[in-house]
């Protein structure tokens, strides 16, 4: 439990350096799972470039879970219900009003680590009105490997559990049609989530879908993205000796 808490804090101060331009101040949020019934996630304001072990909260997985389906809730509601969902109540912090949809993200098989963060780069391609159209291929090949064949994208939803909710519905929706979990999620006019196994890979998505963003921007100066063929995408999926530099890679 530990090591997994000491990895999350090495890859949150990772995301909010200041040169990377993921993050600044309190935004974005970060999380880690400990085991079948809990997991670590970002306490509400706290800084991702200066945090510490003290700026995660231990909650509950099942609690967090009924919240996707259950009744609707006020505000007051749900903030009850997140101090509820701590396995430590009485340790001090709020944890961050995201926590469900991380919740969701760890409970799928293989998410280890899960990272919002709110880069630049990403932020003027999801705030954009060309925003769905501008993802529906991929650039590189590179961005096949680390992000996957495409991105799950939410429209704007008010943030907290009405977001965790939606994300919820569509991560099923995405296995459902594509056999597979998506790497990143494009949340409209708000921001990036990655899922990964590592915090290494958690990372790297990262920094790869915001290459992809900046060099996506840039092809609009030369008249619009010229988008891989989805064979070319599903060769690129598949190969084994992308596999391999997947793992690799993911090792840092």
């Amino acid at each position: 439990m530990t090591d997994m808490l000491d990895q999350l804090v090495n890859l949150s101060k990772n995301l909010g350096l200041p040169a990377n331009d993921y993050v600044i101040l309190g935004e974005g949020n970060t999380s880690a799972k400990i085991d079948d019934q809990s997991f670590w996630v970002k306490k509400s304001g706290v800084e991702l470039a200066t945090i510490d072990a003290d700026g995660f909260a231990r909650v509950r997985f099942e609690p967090m879970l009924e919240m996707l389906t259950g009744p609707e809730l006020s505000d007051d509601e749900i903030t009850q219900a997140l101090f509820a969902a701590k396995v430590d109540p009485q340790s001090p912090g709020k944890p961050s009003v995201e926590t469900a949809f991380h919740a969701a993200c760890l409970q799928l098989p293989d998410v280890n680590f899960v990272a919002h963060t709110h880069p630049t780069a990403i932020n003027m391609l999801t705030c954009s009105v060309a925003f769905e159209a501008a993802t529906t291929g991929r650039l590189f090949p590179d961005e096949i490997v680390i992000c996957g064949v495409a991105p799950l994208l939410i429209p704007y939803i008010d943030p907290g559990l009405p977001l965790a909710r939606e994300i919820y519905r569509r991560l099923y929706q995405y296995i459902d049609e594509r056999g597979e979990r998506p790497k990143i999620i494009l949340m409209q006019n708000h921001g990036l989530i990655v899922l990964a196994p590592t915090a290494q890979q958690a990372q790297n998505i990262t920094a790869m879908a915001v290459k992809a963003a900046r060099i996506l921007q840039g092809t609009y100066a030369f008249g619009g993205p010229h988008f891989l063929t989805p064979a070319d995408v599903n060769r690129i999926h598949t190969r084994p000796d992308e596999h391999y530099r997947q793992k690799i890679i993911g090792k840092g």
